[in-house]
């Protein structure tokens, strides 16, 4: 037999949902901003009010001890020069000279019997010698509260100096509760600030959360909007945006590189296969089937190097050359391949100009820089003329640029900022041998070692720019 389920009852744990957002807001970042604005703006306050009351009724206080203290230093000096018939004419000469009437004295006996002095009897409770007492007392028709010190007198005598505090007390009271209203109106103000901070700082990226959740769906055209205020937000979201913009150019890459790869390679592809069939098919001896295979291998060939080449600009482009980096100079490998390609430029009735200095110091890739800079002498010795000129030159520095110019037919200036692209062939290197990545690999290698590569105008033909910082 099934068993019933049992009901549910009261005072069960919250549902996930609930314990979820519960747990969210305690780990909200905004909350904890908050909390430490008002712990800050609290202990700011309070330190302020302690500050208010030893600067004022501290100083009071401190101001009555001391006038205390000088009181009954004099009236001792009194006592030791002319015994208890001076103590008592100085304690009546001071009460008669006592403006403000809040000077207290009194001079009693073993027995605690008045002698001199403006109280009529002496206070319970005070004890000990020279230890302070702050209590009420009764002068002649007046209740009040005195701060008083005692002091035991040869012969059995005692004395107590002191001041009338009572409109310090209440001045005191005033202050404590001016003070502790303060305190109530900063911990007032100091949440509604934390809530405020709180409420700022959610909406301040609440924009962030939405632009992310929506590319994290697919809007690779959303962007973080800026508030105009040129802050630590704004700042944020242009980083934020600057980074977005380059996973959209990267994505554009991809999908280019993609495209170009499947058009480029399919008619190699296509041409070593339909050879193969050919050959297969119409070959008359092993010499023809021979020579068929071949053809195929050199398609096949060049399409490794596609390949080759996208790996190595990946690797480049991924930063893994830096550990390659040290110090050299550039001149004798400038010198090694105006060797080399001066030999293929004659050949092709060109002349190659040379110009750089002795030394060219730089850091940086040996193998990557020369591969670099044999691509621009290159595409120069392609594209040029016969009877042309072919310039390369240099100069050191910071940056160290070098520079191949030739008078070729040149790049339009509408296709210059897309040169750099993979795969990408001007209008006027379409009949020509290459697979479009001779410059990408060229601007890689600028980037990698923080330099930049320049397409200009040379009037006629085309000036490139090779910058290394």
């Amino acid at each position: 037999m099934d068993q019933a389920t049992p009901p549910a009852t009261l005072g069960t744990a919250a549902p996930p949902v609930a314990r979820h957002r519960q747990s969210g807001f305690i780990r909200s970042a905004g909350l904890r901003f908050a909390i430490l604005y008002a712990f800050l703006f609290g202990a700011s306050a309070l330190a302020l009010a302690l500050f208010l009351w030893w600067a004022t009724a501290g100083l009071l206080d401190r101001q009555t001890d001391a006038a205390i203290r000088a009181d009954a230093q004099g009236l001792a000096e009194r006592w030791e020069e002319g015994g208890i018939t001076a103590l008592i004419a100085t304690i009546q000469e001071r009460l008669a000279e006592n403006v403000d009437d809040d000077a207290i004295y009194l001079l009693v006996d073993r027995d605690l019997n008045r002698i001199a002095g403006n109280l009529n009897r002496w206070p319970n409770g005070v004890t000990m010698d020279r230890e302070w007492f702050e209590l009420p007392i009764e002068r002649p028709g007046l209740r009040s509260l005195a701060r008083i010190q005692r002091f035991d007198l040869h012969g059995g005598f005692h004395l107590l100096v002191g001041r009338d505090v009572q409109v310090r007390a209440q001045m005191r009271r005033l202050l404590t509760d001016a003070l502790l209203w303060g305190v109530v109106m900063v911990l007032v103000l100091g949440t509604a600030g934390a809530l405020v901070v709180r409420g700022v700082f959610r909406r301040a990226l609440a924009t962030i959360s939405a632009t992310a959740a929506a590319i994290s769906a697919g809007d690779l055209s959303r962007r973080v909007p800026l508030s105009g205020r040129s802050d630590e937000f704004d700042r944020l979201a242009e980083t934020i945006n600057e980074m977005l913009d380059r996973i959209g150019r990267l994505m554009d890459g991809v999908r280019q590189v993609s495209n170009a790869i499947a058009h480029d390679l399919r008619t190699p592809i296509t041409r070593a296969r339909a050879r193969l069939e050919d050959a297969t098919r119409n070959a008359q001896s092993a010499a023809d089937l021979h020579a068929a295979i071949e053809r195929a291998q050199a398609d096949l060939d060049g399409i490794v190097a596609v390949f080759h080449a996208l790996l190595r600009i990946a690797e480049i482009e991924a930063g893994t050359r830096r550990s390659a980096f040290a110090d050299l100079d550039l001149a004798p490998l400038l010198a090694d391949l105006a060797e080399l390609y001066g030999a293929v430029a004659e050949e092709r009735g060109l002349r190659l100009e040379l110009d750089w200095p002795e030394a060219l110091p730089v850091l940086g890739d040996r193998e990557l820089i020369q591969q670099a800079v044999a691509n621009l002498l290159d595409n120069a010795i392609k594209f040029s003329p016969p009877g042309g000129i072919v310039r390369l030159s240099a100069t050191g520095g910071m940056p160290v640029r070098i520079v191949v110019a030739d008078q070729g037919p040149g790049i339009a200036a509408a296709d210059r900022e897309r040169a750099t692209e993979r795969f990408f062939r001007a209008e006027a290197a379409r009949h020509t041998p290459g697979s479009g990545l001779g410059l990408a690999l060229v601007q890689a290698v600028a980037q990698l070692h923080g330099g930049t590569l320049l397409l200009a105008d040379n009037g006629p033909g085309l000036s490139a720019e090779l910058e290394l910082a």
